[in-house]
């Protein structure tokens, strides 16, 4: 082994990342579910990403978190009414998919967190995605309580991390199927494929192009993003959000998941056009899942 070699990791990591991997697969790629909306058949989104709030308790340099100009910590938090709202029109559609706590900021900071759960967890299947700073085994035994489907934690420090919240969650007595530990930490050359982002041309941070290839994107396809107020953006990836596809206060999940802005992009994107903003400036793959939903897009519009 060369000073440049990178570090051998054990083949745990591997297998938990294909695991994990597999997981999602099956949680976008296993699930095309359609509705019958003005008319014509459509398909539904299967991953309702909510932000709960718009703040984080860590800065972390491949973070847009770490720089107040482009992403500051402000004490903004998503309304119960809203998490009302969202259910009541999924209880509708017959959604079963997954609400996915996560976003824009840290969803343990949520003061209602618990509440939120309780929403959404009699209709769906509800995972939690945190940096684990603000968990405990109290915790977890509160958010098992509400309902909560798993709890994925994403480890950014180092691999002791992994021994500590496998004895938390045991402390709190959950099966192991109920969390998920990812090891964020491992460089490039041993992430098996996994990448840190620029987030939409935010950090100058990540591995790859820097923006504008020409690849096929289908975030779009499957995921409605919906940010602390209401508003709903491209993905988990545009930090810019400026480009807003409406807000579900004014419109119905329907009317924004079915609208014109999504329809513009979903159609560029499945081409691999990444030329309208902020996506020609996004280095992120996006073409790891989704792909069923983007073919039955494209047979709605006939493309």
């Amino acid at each position: 082994m060369t000073e440049t070699d990178p570090l051998p990791i054990p083949s745990a990591y591997k297998e938990a990342f294909e695991r994990d991997f597999s997981r999602f697969n099956d949680i976008v790629d296993g699930n095309l579910q359609t509705v019958e909306w003005r008319g014509q058949r459509v398909p539904l989104f299967n991953q309702v990403e909510i932000s709960p709030i718009d703040m984080c308790n860590r800065s972390c340099v491949f973070c847009p978190r770490s720089d107040p100009e482009v992403a500051p910590n402000q004490t903004l938090a998503m309304s119960l009414d809203l998490c009302r709202k969202m259910a009541a029109e999924m209880l509708a559609l017959n959604f079963k998919g997954t609400v996915s706590l996560a976003g824009y900021g840290e969803p343990l900071m949520h003061r209602q967190l618990a509440e939120i759960v309780q929403i959404f967890s009699p209709l769906i299947n509800v995972e939690i995605y945190t940096n684990g700073d603000l968990l405990n085994a109290k915790r977890v035994t509160a958010l098992v309580a509400a309902g909560a489907s798993r709890i994925v934690v994403n480890l950014y420090d180092n691999p002791e991390q992994r021994s500590h919240f496998e004895a938390l969650f045991h402390a709190a007595k959950v099966a192991q199927s109920f969390y998920v530990i990812r090891d964020r930490w491992l460089s490039a050359e041993q992430s098996f494929g996994m990448k840190v982002t620029n987030r939409a041309g935010t950090v100058a941070f990540g591995g790859g192009q820097s923006g504008g290839q020409s690849r096929p994107c289908y975030y779009t396809h499957y995921l409605l993003m919906v940010d602390w107020n209401g508003d709903v953006f491209l993905c988990a990836q545009d930090w810019n959000r400026r480009v807003k596809a409406g807000n579900l206060f004014a419109s119905s999940m329907m009317e924004v998941w079915t609208g014109s802005l999504l329809k513009r992009y979903r159609r560029h994107l499945a081409a691999g056009r990444r030329d309208l903003s902020p996506c020609n400036k996004c280095n992120a793959d996006g073409d790891c899942f989704g792909l069923r939903h983007a073919q039955a897009w494209a047979a709605v519009y006939g493309d």
